[in-house]
């Protein structure tokens, strides 16, 4: 590919994507940090179709972040109406309450179709909405047992880095928010332009979300760690070609036992489950920004015939690609 062909990627006749992220009086600014830099830092070198970005405060007045910062905004709750996403930094506490006209208008964002995303804390947000009743969500692991109690109706994933339930999206403490709004960008426009914003962060391009948040030991030796970087280039220039363990245990110079181990500790999960979500991810891509029918959808994201992806998309996402394709294609405007 390139580099015209990937600024083409984000250029296009439909207006930018608006972001909105919330801002309150005891901003947390990591958080709200994350936000700005992924979504609001002008990237010209992508195009000219990047997001937009805006700030919403909750709260009347200078808003105190953490910090001794003072944050003015440009608008309030009203700026809401006008996102496709909007992120809720993690909360001033998770005992805190959250105003109601704050529910409100997230609530009417939702149900018009805008993604809402939290980072760590914000899940309290989006839970005291009741975005979250009947799904899956995670946050920090400090938090979780207390989400739990506080909001039985929502399945809290107590070891993740982020989950994506389609329109509403959560991550885990603060770091793991870089992760899933990375992810976001890879939703919005693909692999290599995630992959140019975490080169410019100079972080790593891709952890999957289910991704353990607590690693008891070091990952991995020098040596092991750059083989590891070096199967995952791999695999995702070869996601449509058969791997075994032994056939990436030999690339990796490692024997079996010791290249799952590591694989494990290094990603959360095993190679297979690895492979076959970077594939659902593709197929996912493919669906929402590209005409192709399932079946050569299949074959370009690795799965041996349309059965088999319309299988674990039912198991993963209960929808069919198609309806896949139907309920989170954005329209042309």
């Amino acid at each position: 590919m390139t580099e015209n062909s990937k600024k083409m990627t984000i250029s296009g006749s439909r207006p930018p994507h608006q972001v909105v992220v919330l801002a309150y009086d005891g901003l947390c600014t990591f958080e709200f940090g994350v936000a700005v830099e992924i979504f609001g830092l002008p990237r010209p070198e992508l195009g000219d179709n990047w997001y937009r970005f805006a700030v919403a405060a909750v709260d009347e007045g200078p808003l105190h972040a953490t910090g001794g910062i003072r944050i003015m905004t440009e608008g309030g709750l009203e700026l809401l109406s006008q996102a496709q996403t909007i992120v809720v930094p993690g909360w001033r506490g998770a005992e805190s309450l959250v105003p109601e006209a704050l529910c409100q208008a997230l609530q009417a964002a939702h149900q018009r179709g805008c993604r809402i995303v939290s980072i760590c804390s914000g899940v309290f947000v989006l839970a005291a909405a009741g975005l979250l009743n009947g799904r899956k969500a995670t946050t920090h692991w400090r938090y979780t047992e207390l989400l739990r109690q506080r909001y039985p109706q929502t399945e809290v994933l107590e070891d993740a880095l982020y989950y994506d339930e389609g329109k509403v999206m959560t991550s885990a403490g603060s770091a793991a928010g870089i992760d899933l709004c990375l992810h976001i960008v890879r939703e919005d426009f693909g692999r290599e332009v995630a992959n140019k914003v975490a080169r410019r962060l100079v972080v790593q391009p891709h952890r999957d979300g289910m991704q353990t948040q607590q690693i008891p030991g070091p990952v991995a030796r020098s040596r092991e760690s750059q083989a590891l970087g070096q199967i995952f280039d791999f695999l995702h220039q070869q996601l449509t070609a058969h791997h075994t363990v032994a056939s990436l245990a030999s690339r990796a110079g490692m024997s079996p036992r010791t290249f799952l181990r590591r694989f494990e500790e290094s990603t959360g999960t095993t190679p297979a489950r690895w492979i076959l979500e970077e594939r659902l991810h593709r197929a996912k891509t493919l669906l929402t920004q590209s005409q192709m029918g399932v079946e050569v959808i299949a074959a370009h994201a690795g799965f041996n015939h349309a059965a088999s992806l319309r299988r674990h998309f039912h198991q993963h996402f209960a929808l069919s690609p198609l309806e896949y394709r139907r309920k989170f294609t954005l329209p042309d405007k």
